[in-house]
Formats: C-alpha cells, structure tokens, sequence
C-alpha cells in the first residue's frame, strides 16, 4: 500500500468563536471513531495535532510569528494513510470529520526519500 498525506485545513479564526467544551468533546468522539476505523481496516499509519503558535520562515533571512500570519485557513494537523491509490484514499478521506465541521482536507501522495531511485545520490555524504 502506498501512503498518503491527509492536511487538515480550517478557517483562522483569531476573533474567538470557540467551539464549548461540550461541542469538542463530540468532535474529539468523531475523530476518535474516524481514526479507530482506519486503523482496523489497516489504513492507519499515525497522525499528529499541530499546535497554533509556530514560525515561518522566508528568504532573506525573514521570519514571521505564526505559521498562518497571512492566510485564512490554518493547517491543525494530518494524517498518514495508507491506500491502494489515489482515489482510494480520496474516498477513505471523504469520511473526514474535519468536513463536517467546514474544513477541508488536502489528499497528498507521499514520496519516501529511500523509495525514490534519486535518494542515494540525495541521502549520500557532501564532499
């Protein structure tokens, strides 16, 4: 199986309107049921929360607090599933909680660096 990069967006928020307790207790119960899917269809290979403070980096030596400083939608977290392709793991995605609550998910097909045929020459020494 080949795995896949889900990114999980939704709209910066920076006003408030935060969800009640009651209202992420139910969230965190979708997700929890969503992920305990995948992992026992085989699907599952790990995820991550990202938290909201962070740094970007540009060019020139540019460095902006937050790593949504310009954009509407943040990045809070992702996936890595595992498909048989592309379109499988678009279908496995359309399940997404994070739909449910207006965000979106961006489906990636991931390229492991020892996989590909250039890694040897990429992963060996500098001289």
């Amino acid at each position: 199986m080949q795995e896949y990069l889900l990114l999980f967006r939704n709209e910066n928020n920076p006003d408030g309107g935060e969800p009640s307790t009651e209202q992420m207790q139910a969230a965190m119960k979708q997700w929890q049921a969503w992920i305990q899917g995948l992992a026992a269809k085989g699907n599952y290979s790990g995820t991550n929360r990202l938290q909201h403070e962070g740094k970007t980096l540009y060019p020139n030596n540019l460095i902006k607090d937050g790593p949504f400083a310009e954009i509407k939608e943040v990045i809070g977290g992702y996936l890595i599933l595992k498909a048989e392709s592309l379109e499988a793991a678009v279908e496995i995605a359309k399940a997404c909680p994070n739909l449910v609550f207006g965000g979106n998910v961006e489906v990636r097909p991931v390229l492991k660096i020892d996989n590909d045929p250039r890694s040897k020459s990429f992963l060996a020494p500098i001289q």
